[in-house]
């Protein structure tokens, strides 16, 4: 099924079950008021949304409504926990290399992840809005994933079953900002602001045999100022799948049920598919130049990120997003 929320309805909005084409929609506060609210139950909360969402499909719905995408927040506009990993070591590689530095060997056995803003999301069409370009603006084309309650010491296997719904998301960077954070050795703060959500999650029944081995196998497609930007295959070079980066996340605590799992940038070997973020590219000049060409986002420059089916549909929508300048 697929689930979006409308920004009425206070911070966390209005849930409702969206049909399969995207097109019509209809409330489902009757079920549950939000979509953290769903998960919180989810046991008894999904076998109710999946009658509705069929009853939608089939157009058994007298309240229905025709979607309209600028009404909708992010499907989860705000949750206990985003965690943000980095399961593509191409992407790693590429950022070490341009700086001289080798791959840890610990690198492909031991998950890269931090704790991220989860506090607030953008919805799909909001603006990007920043105090200033010289902190570097980047977007970061990922998956996630959003899981029930995964208790603590919960096996890639186990973590599996956890997994409820999926989405894309716009993991918005502010690469100026990060050596000085991380040179502090205690992680990333002001380098990381309010990342963005699709239109709409979905569970991954919905993804049929793209979802294999807890990772999707599919094509995310970037596109910056109007140009293809970049295409990789997500299931290719991801080196640890949503469940393995679960485990590990879940070590030695709990994950509350809304938890948010980001797949980190997705990048394959083959760099003729293009790039998800700019400092990507902008590595790549490094190492074939030795210097990067690519600028960071300036005011009014506009990020498409969109998965598609084999067949041409779109699976979550599409985040469309313009970065302006930030006015309290």
């Amino acid at each position: 099924m697929k689930l979006a929320t409308l920004k009425e309805g206070g911070r966390d909005g209005t849930l409702i079950v969206v049909n399969r084409d995207m097109t019509r929609a209809v409330e489902a506060k009757d079920i549950a008021a939000s979509l953290q609210a769903a998960l919180d139950d989810w046991d008894h909360t999904a076998p109710r949304l999946n009658a509705l969402y069929d009853e939608l499909n089939a157009g058994q719905v007298e309240d229905a409504f025709d979607l309209d995408l600028q009404a909708l927040a992010a499907p989860l506009p705000r949750c206990y926990q985003f965690l943000d990993g980095s399961a593509y070591l191409p992407h790693v590689e590429r950022v070490r290399k341009a700086r001289g530095a080798e791959v840890p060997e610990s690198f492909f056995t031991d998950p890269l992840m931090y704790q991220a803003v989860s506090d607030g999301f953008m919805g799909p069409l909001d603006d990007i809005a920043m105090g200033s370009t010289e902190w570097g603006i980047d977007f970061e084309s990922e998956i996630g994933v959003i899981t029930d309650d995964v208790p603590m010491g919960a096996s890639p296997e186990e973590c599996a079953r956890h997994i409820q719904l999926v989405t894309i998301l716009n993991d918005v960077s502010l690469r100026n900002l990060i050596p000085g954070e991380l040179a502090k050795g205690f992680g990333f703060l002001q380098s990381k602001p309010r990342s963005s959500l699709a239109p709409v999650v979905v569970t991954p029944d919905e993804l049929g045999d793209a979802w294999k081995d807890e990772k999707l196998h599919l094509p995310l497609v970037t596109h910056y100022n109007g140009k293809l930007f970049g295409e990789p295959e997500a299931g290719e070079d991801m080196q640890f799948s949503f469940a393995e980066l679960l485990a590990h996340a879940a070590k030695s605590r709990p994950l509350a049920a809304g938890t948010l799992l980001g797949s980190g940038t997705i990048a394959n070997q083959d760099t003729s598919k293009g790039a998800s973020c700019l400092a990507e590219k902008r590595m790549l000049e490094i190492i074939a130049n030795g210097k990067p060409e690519t600028p960071f986002m300036q005011f009014g420059d506009k990020v498409r990120i969109e998965m598609k089916t084999r067949d041409g549909e779109s699976l979550f929508g599409a985040i469309e997003q313009e970065v302006v300048e930030y006015e309290r």
